[in-house]
Formats: structure tokens, sequence, C-alpha cells
């Protein structure tokens, strides 16, 4: 019997751009014969074996109401979560901050307004908000000019230091890949920008723009230059307060475009939003970096917290998670210097949490291959009082279709020669259980050259063989443990 996987939109529509495009997808199982399933009781170590990963594979499953461990397999290995991480920093922000809780993106007058006039600066001031974007931008200026104010007479400055300033997630990935931006205090359409080519003759036209639905203002900050060569497709390289990048003529094509990431989001929030002060005739300098003191001019605010963690665990935004992690731990510890000292912090929250002693995160999105986690610590998080409340709710539904149908709640997650599983379904009889099932060639992965790792060989095919043996797995769990 051939199975598909169906991915259902239970979340409804929730309060974050669309552009919120996954970087990582839960890849189709392939068809597998009934005799492998739960019907034959395949022992799990046989369905093991036969998908011929190479490298690790470490699952556990328990009741998710008494936590009962009922079935291990290299329960206690710690190994790569990938973007199972989020649902770790998921329940953490939300323990942490509240689900209620909102981030705040302020305009600050550092001086009076007279005639229209701001005899001082005006600062863009951060709270961190991992969903701000250019309609944001838009509506802070809408307010601003509704408060009177028609011209800065002193500086436009960003205050970005709500958080640290980190200027990517992993430094082992390619430059271009949108899912490894910069993060920081002020975080505008998930710190990317739109690139768009289109060919005229034997010319090309480019646009780099903070695009959304409603606005595509171009931009300063980040330039593109069409080079002679076939290869590499991108370079990057920063010149003063820009992200400078060429392209690969020979690769481009009629016309096209795609997200590329920033690294300076200060100066590019700046950039856009003196657009849009410009747009509601307000006249204001070039922004630049800084910090200032005043009065509330204008703000917006985003989502509740537990609508950004449902659609961060649905569309495994990689720059949400890093954000409401940082600010998690800010609130618990201070602000936090780098990424992997939020990281630690994050790690001793769920040792005390659940007591187990192995989970080491290095980030908060699962993006560096070098976070892990066991599978039974996994599951005695997913089984902690309170946390299937929590957690279950927000996680995107899988139904695996066989028959019989069986519906999960889970989170994935990939990397090259990584995945990652863990969740919640109902077995046959309607005992919920809970588990985590992770494989990694670990030794396939480090062998990578960075030009190779955005679509290695034989990765897709080493995605889907994993993901079909998760899938097994939990269809036998599904019958044997009812």
């Amino acid at each position: 019997m051939k199975r598909r996987l169906f991915l259902s939109a239970a979340l409804g529509t929730l309060a974050l751009p669309a552009c919120a495009g996954a970087p990582e997808r839960s890849s189709r199982p392939v068809a597998k014969p009934g005799d492998a399933l739960a019907r034959s009781a395949a022992d799990a170590d046989r369905l093991v074996t036969r998908a011929g990963l190479g490298g690790r594979v470490g699952f556990s499953v328990a009741d998710a109401q008494t936590g009962e461990i009922l079935e291990t397999h290299n329960p206690i290995r710690p190994l790569p979560p990938a973007s199972v991480a989020k649902a770790v920093t998921a329940l953490y922000a939300l323990e942490t901050l509240g689900a209620d809780f909102r981030f705040t993106t302020r305009l600050v007058a550092t001086g009076p307004i007279r005639g229209g006039r701001l005899d001082g600066d005006l600062v863009l001031v951060g709270g961190g908000d991992p969903a701000l974007d250019t309609d944001g931008l838009a509506d802070l200026a809408a307010q601003a000019a509704a408060a009177g104010l028609r011209e800065v007479g002193g500086q436009l400055l960003v205050d970005g230091s709500a958080l640290p300033a980190i200027e990517r997630i992993d430094r082992e990935q390619p430059d271009h890949v949108s899912y490894n931006p910069a993060i920081g205090g002020v975080n505008l359409n998930f710190n990317r920008v739109h690139f768009s080519w289109q060919r005229s003759g034997a010319a090309y036209a480019t646009a780099m723009e903070a695009r959304t639905e409603r606005f595509r203002p171009g931009v300063s900050t980040s330039t593109m230059a069409v080079a002679d060569r076939s290869l590499p497709v991108y370079t990057y390289d920063r010149q003063g307060g820009a992200d400078a990048w060429t392209v690969a003529r020979g690769q481009l094509g009629g016309e096209g475009s795609r997200w590329l990431p920033v690294r300076n989001p200060d100066l590019y929030a700046g950039d856009v939003l003196r657009g849009m002060l410009r747009a509601n005739g307000i006249a204001a300098p070039a922004a630049q970096p800084g910090r200032g003191q005043g009065s509330t001019v204008a703000q917006v605010q985003s989502a509740t917290l537990d609508r950004i963690a449902a659609s961060m665990l649905r569309y495994s935004t990689n720059l949400v998670a890093e954000v409401i992690g940082l600010t998690a731990t800010a609130r618990r510890a201070g602000r936090p210097g780098s990424l992997a000292a939020s990281g630690d912090v994050m790690s001793q929250w769920l040792a005390q949490r659940t007591g187990t002693r192995q989970p080491d995160f290095d980030d908060h999105s699962g993006l560096n291959g070098t976070n892990r986690i066991a599978a039974n610590d996994m599951v005695r998080l997913l089984t902690a009082p309170g946390a299937m409340a929590r957690l279950r709710p927000l996680l995107k539904e899988i139904t695996l279709e066989g028959p019989p149908r069986q519906a999960v709640q889970a989170k994935t997650g990939t990397l090259n020669f990584v995945s990652g599983l863990a969740g919640y379904f109902d077995a046959r009889s309607g005992r919920s259980l809970a588990f985590a099932t992770f494989v990694a060639d670990t030794d396939r992965r480090a062998a990578l050259p960075v030009s190779e790792r955005e679509r290695p060989a034989g990765g897709q095919g080493w995605a889907r063989t994993a993901r079909s043996l998760q899938f097994d797995l939990i269809e036998r769990w599904a019958a044997v443990h009812a």
C-alpha cells in the first residue's frame, strides 16, 4: 500500500507576513510495502537496519500523560535535532515571556516638534519584533505625520540594542541563503531583501527591494552587480554600510527573483523608514545607527507570542526562532552576549525543567549542526507537566494516509544528512503518545564543501528515506502501544 503525506493547515490565519517561507521542508516519504508497517508487527530495530541510512538513529516513545517510556533505540545518544529545536524554543519562550507577550517598535523624538520641525533626533527603537515588515514602518511614518511631524532637524537613528547584533546564525552556510540572515534588535522583512532581474537585450535590469504586498521600495543598503562569469552564482562583500552582491550572468536566464539575506539590519530598516517618512511628507536625513531617549511619537506592536510561535513552528522560520529565544534569555539572564551564550541558557532551562543533563544548544533554530539533544531528553520535555497542553495545539498537523490514517502533531527538522521529527499522536486506542526520532550522518555532513551545502548530491534521497523510517515507526507505535 502506498503512503502519502498530507499537511493540514489547522492553525488558521496568523498575523505574520505571507513571505515567511520555510527554509526546511518535510520530505514526501517513499512508497513502502505493507508488510513493513505495523500490521506485520515488524521489529523497530529491523526497520532501522533496513533503512540503511548510515550514521546514527535514536528514538524514544512514551505515554504522553504519564511520561512512561515505552520503546527506545539509542535513547541517550546526543544527536543534532535540526529544526526540531524550534519546539524547544517555543516552549522556552512561552514559559518565560507568556503567551500574550508582544514585541513593540517605537519612533522616539529626542526633542520637541515645533511648527512641524523636530528639534532633535528621530530614533527607530527596535524591540526585536521578528515579524516587523515594510508595512509596519509605513504605519509608523503615518502616525508620525498625524502627530504633526514634517521635518527631522537632527539625525535619523536606528537603535537595535535590545538584542545582540549577530551577523548570521550559522557561519558554515553559503553567503546567499536567505534562511541564514543577521539577527538584531531591529529585524525587517525577516532581514531579507528581494532581488529580481529581467533581461533587456544583452543587458539586465535588476532591483533590490524591501517588498511586501503593499510596498516595493528600492533600497540602497543592498546592491547587486551582474558579473560576466558562470560560477560562483553569487559573491558577497561588505562595502561600508552596504551589502554588495554580484551574480553570475550565465546563471540568470531571462528573468526571475529570489530573497537574499541582509547583514546590516539597522541600516536596512533605516533606509526603508526614511523612504516611508518621505512618502508621508516628512523630510529626514540618511539613517545611521544610534541611540536616544525622548517621547514616543509612534509605535506598532506584533501579534501575541503564542501566534508568533505557532507561525514559527508551521513555517520553520529561523529568524523568528532566534529572536524569541534571545528575548526569553534576556528576560531570564540579561541580554546575552552571543547566540551560543543564549543557547546555553536555554540548555540550562531544559535541564532544570526536565532533569535532563545532555542537551547542548548553540542556537534557537537548529540551523547549526553543532546542536545536540538525545531522544529521551526531547521526550521528557514533551511529557513534562503542562508541556503538551501548551505545545501540541501549536504544532503542524501531519496526516499519514495508510490505511489507516494517522494524524500527528509534530515539528520536522531537516539539514544536510540530518532529519528530526518530534511531537504527539494518538494510538489507535486513543492513548496519547509523545515521541522523538533523530537521524544523522554527521560524518557525511561534515565532509561537504561549502559550495555543495545548499543542494548536496544524494541529500534529497537520504532525507526521504529518513522521513519514511520515521513515519514507519509512528505507524508501528500506533498499533503496538495501544
